[in-house]
C-alpha cells in the first residue's frame, strides 16, 4: 500500500510504499527420541525381583547389560538393598535401568572391604557407567629436585616407598596446576618453582603486583622462601608403606569375618581366616604394575591412624 508524506527538501507530498512487517515463522521443534525418553522416567519394575533377595548389610553390587552379561555399573553401599533402591528412583539413571537385566552382589564384613572390592572390580571389569576409579597409568606427583619441584611419575618410581613425594595427580598439568595454586595462597615466586623463566637479575610482574613476596627481587631470602615452599607442601605429602611387608586387616559382622589383604597399599584380596590371608599375602603376582592411588586413598586414614585391627602376615 501507499502513503503520501511531505517532503521538505522537495516542499511537496510524495508518495511512498509501505509494507507490513513481516512475521517471523517459529522454527520446528527438533525433536530426538534418545533426549526425550531418557527424560521420562520409569519405574523399572523389571528390576524389582532382583531387589527383593539382596542383603541389608556392607558389599559391592553390579547392574549387568544384556549382551554377554557385561557390567554396566559397579557400585559399594554399606546397606546394599537400601542402595539399589535409590538407584530405581533416580530418574537421571533411566538410561542405564533400561539396559540393566539382572542385578548381583557381593557381600562384605565390611566398609573398608566395599571399598578396596569396588575398586579393583572397576580396574578389572570397566563398567560402561563407571568413569572414576579406573586405573590412571599416568598418575604423577611432585618432588623437590634441590630446590625446585619436578613432576614424576609412578611408572619410573615406586611411589609406596619413594621419600618426599607431594601429591597424587592425573597428569602433568594437573600437577603444575596445583604447584602454580600454593604459589598464588602463599606469595611464592614462579621463577624458583621453575614456573616461569625470568629474565637475567630482573624481578617478576607478580612481584609488581604484590601476588609474590618478593624473593625474586630480594625483598626476602632464598631460605624463607624455601621454608614457605617446603610448609605449604607438607599437606600433600604421600605417605610411605608404613610395614615391611602385606599386612592384614581385619574388618567383622554379625555374620562372618574378612582378612582385607593389602602390601604396599595394594590390595590384594580378602580371606576368612589368618591362615589363608598369609597364603594370599605370598601371590606377589596379584600385585598391580605401578602404585594404586585409590587403594592408597582409601587405606591411608585407617592404617596410619590404627583405627582397624591390623595383623602383620
Amino acid at each position: 500500500m501507499t502513503r503520501s508524506v511531505y517532503c521538505k527538501y522537495k516542499q511537496c507530498f510524495v508518495s511512498i510504499c509501505v509494507y507490513p512487517p513481516l512475521k517471523a515463522k517459529p522454527l520446528p521443534r527438533r525433536r530426538r527420541d534418545d533426549v526425550d525418553d531418557s527424560r521420562v522416567h520409569e519405574y523399572p519394575q523389571h528390576l524389582r525381583a532382583a531387589i527383593e533377595d539382596a542383603p541389608t548389610g556392607a558389599g559391592v553390587y553390579t547392574f549387568h547389560g544384556q549382551e554377554g552379561d557385561l557390567p554396566l555399573y559397579i557400585g559399594k553401599s554399606i546397606n546394599i538393598r537400601a542402595r539399589l533402591l535409590s538407584h530405581l528412583r533416580t530418574p537421571d539413571e533411566a538410561r542405564m535401568l533400561r539396559q540393566t537385566r539382572r542385578i548381583s552382589h557381593i557381600r562384605t564384613a565390611g566398609e573398608i572391604g566395599a571399598l578396596l572390592l569396588e575398586a579393583q572390580m572397576i580396574k578389572a571389569q570397566h563398567p560402561l557407567f563407571n568413569q572414576k576409579l579406573r586405573r590412571n597409568k599416568q598418575l604423577c606427583s611432585l618432588q623437590m629436585a634441590g630446590d625446585v619441584p619436578q613432576v614424576v611419575y609412578s611408572k619410573d618410581i615406586d611411589f609406596a616407598s619413594e621419600l618426599d613425594l607431594y601429591g597424587l595427580f592425573a597428569s602433568r598439568h594437573a600437577a603444575l596446576d596445583a604447584l602454580r595454586a600454593i604459589a598464588d595462597q602463599n606469595k611464592l615466586c614462579y621463577g624458583p618453582l621453575g614456573l616461569e623463566k625470568l629474565p637475567l637479575g630482573k624481578a617478576c610482574f607478580r612481584a609488581a603486583i604484590h601476588q609474590c613476596a618478593g624473593v625474586c627481587r630480594g625483598d626476602e631470602s632464598q631460605a624463607e622462601h624455601r621454608e614457605r615452599l617446603f610448609s605449604s607442601l607438607l599437606a600433600l605429602r604421600v605417605a610411605c608403606w608404613p610395614y615391611p611387608g602385606a599386612v592384614g586387616l581385619v574388618e567383622r559382622d554379625e555374620a562372618f569375618t574378612q582378612i582385607h589383604v593389602v602390601k604396599h597399599w595394594c590390595y590384594l584380596g580378602s580371606a576368612p581366616t589368618l591362615d589363608e590371608a598369609r597364603q594370599l599375602s605370598q601371590m606377589t603376582s596379584q600385585v598391580a604394575a605401578g602404585f594404586d592411588a585409590d587403594g592408597y586413598k582409601i587405606l591411608c586414614k585407617p592404617l596410619l591412624t590404627q583405627s582397624v585391627d591390623v595383623q602383620v602376615l
